[in-house]
Order: C-alpha cells, then sequence, then structure tokens
C-alpha cells in the first residue's frame, strides 16, 4: 500500500555546472531542491535553457550532478558506481523520448521484451510480460508490426509499454507528444492517466505542451536552473 505523501523520488541542492571556458561558467541547474510524491503524474515547463533537459538527466542517472543528490526510492542514485549505472536505470527508472527510440530492426513486441532481457529476465515470461503491457497501451495486436509498420502515436504506445514493463519506480517522459498532431497527442496525454491511475506509476514529464498540464497533479516551473514556481 501507497502511504499518503510518500516521497518516491528527491532532489537535494542540485548543481550542475559547464565550463564551456575559463571565462564562461554556466549554471545549467542552480542548488534546485524539489520532491515528487509516489503516484504523481507532474509536469515540468520553463523556457529554453531553463534546466529542464538537465533536470531529467539527473532523475534518470544519465548524468551526474556537481553538487547535491538525486534519491529515487530512498536510494542516494548519485552514489551508484558508474558501471551499475544500466542496471539502476532498467530497475528503477523507465524512458519516453520525443523520438520514440524503438530499435527498427526489432518487433513492437522485442521492443518491449528488451528491458526485461537486461534484467536477466527468462524469455518465456519477458514474453508474458510484454504482451500484457503492449494490451494496456491498445498494441496488442501489432506486437509483431516493426516501427516502420506504425505511425508515430502507435509507437508512442509501445514506448510506453517498454518503460512501464520493468514496474520502475518513475517514468521519465521527456515531450512525449512532441512528435505528433494534436489528436494522437490527446490521446497519449489520456492514455498516461488511465495507467496512473490504473497502476499508480508515477510520471514526471518535461513539456512545453500546455495540454499536458491538464493531467498532472503539479506543474513545476523552471528559470535559469531554478525553481520558479510549483502550481
Amino acid at each position: 500500500m501507497v502511504k499518503k505523501d510518500e516521497k518516491i523520488l528527491e532532489a537535494k541542492k542540485l548543481t550542475k555546472t559547464y565550463k564551456p571556458s575559463k571565462e564562461n561558467i554556466v549554471h545549467a541547474l542552480n542548488n534546485l531542491s524539489l520532491d515528487i510524491k509516489k503516484g504523481e503524474i507532474v509536469a515540468v515547463m520553463g523556457p529554453s535553457g531553463s534546466g529542464k533537459s538537465t533536470l531529467l538527466n539527473m532523475f534518470g542517472i544519465l548524468d551526474q550532478p556537481s553538487n547535491g543528490k538525486v534519491m529515487i526510492d530512498k536510494k542516494d542514485v548519485t552514489k551508484v558506481k558508474k558501471g551499475d549505472y544500466p542496471k539502476i536505470r532498467s530497475e528503477m527508472v523507465g524512458f519516453i523520448f520525443q523520438q520514440y527510440n524503438l530499435i527498427p530492426t526489432l518487433t513492437a513486441l522485442e521492443n518491449v521484451m528488451l528491458p526485461l532481457k537486461y534484467s536477466g529476465v527468462k524469455k518465456k515470461e519477458a514474453k508474458k510480460r510484454a504482451l500484457k503491457y503492449l494490451k494496456e497501451v491498445g498494441m496488442e495486436d501489432r506486437a509483431g508490426s516493426k516501427p516502420t509498420q506504425l505511425s508515430g502515436g502507435q509507437q508512442q504506445r509501445v514506448a510506453i509499454a517498454r518503460a512501464l514493463v520493468n514496474n520502475p519506480a518513475i517514468i521519465l517522459a521527456d515531450e512525449p507528444t512532441g512528435n505528433l498532431d494534436t489528436k494522437t497527442g490527446d490521446e497519449i496525454i489520456d492514455m498516461m492517466t488511465v495507467l496512473n491511475k490504473k497502476t499508480g506509476q508515477t510520471f514526471v514529464i518535461v513539456t512545453h505542451n500546455p495540454d499536458v498540464t491538464r493531467i498532472a497533479n503539479r506543474v513545476i516551473h523552471l528559470r535559469d536552473g531554478k525553481l520558479e514556481k510549483i502550481k
């Protein structure tokens, strides 16, 4: 049972500094702290260069902060050894990308099975779980199709199934409707809402799309690497 207000993700005084030259220092994130609760849908918004993508990279263990830390399900992932990053990512984080990032030579089913393979799940069980999640996103009948045989919306549904299949602590979505027309984008937004209510899955969605805010429990606004406001 999920405890009320149980934290699933914590950023504590996160700072990420880049030094393009000796004279130029860029603070992509500047002493940023925030908490995300289990089962929330949180939208992260802000102008280009505000730190949205950098924050998502920190949450996804794709980059390390200059200072501060990230806690996922009470585990300090900033202290994880680099060689353990793939295992931690596959078990704790699901990714949904704007470009879908499906492997073109694999079928929808094989794409969804991939995270389970890296987690050491046996093929029979992996197939069973992958089919279950393809069914959840309405793509069971296209399990044998390759990405080139699917529309953009269908590819994103497969990508969502892939993100969910390992039952990770959080789902990180980077502009998940960015490459879709308005109608298809709305369908993807509605589907994430249904999945959130059905599974209790936590979603952190970086977006420029104001329609995403209608499903969010909270909207976090960033500016210049800092937390500007939370609605």
